[in-house]
């Protein structure tokens, strides 16, 4: 599912569901059982920030017996990583119109 950065902003700009998101990043594949073991909050907020980052594309689930694991899906940031990209060429570009006017006005 393709998201918007917007859709994608207002998903991981609650601390706790990025806390999860980030948690994935780094460890890789984990049960919501183990997520919730280090969350701060109880299993079913854990399990409701899951679907959120599911439904945003961020994760994925896989069914193993009785237990659901959830992974990352990095590729659902390219949104964000486009949009930091076009901000980055933005500011740098009113930087170096700002350093010309500087060495103008020093002239």
């Amino acid at each position: 599912m393709t998201q918007t950065h917007d859709d994608l902003f207002r998903t991981l700009g609650d601390p706790t569901r990025r806390a999860i998101f980030e948690r994935l990043c780094r460890e890789g594949e984990k049960t919501v059982g183990a997520l919730t073991a280090q969350a701060g909050v109880s299993q079913p907020a854990v399990s409701k920030h899951l679907g959120v980052l599911k439904q945003a594309g961020l994760v994925r689930d896989r069914h193993q017996g009785r237990q659901t694991h959830y992974s990352v899906q990095p590729g659902a940031l390219a949104p964000l990583i486009a949009w930091t990209s076009q901000m980055t060429t933005f500011w740098q570009n009113r930087f170096d119109d700002l350093e010309d006017l500087l060495k103008r006005m020093d002239q």
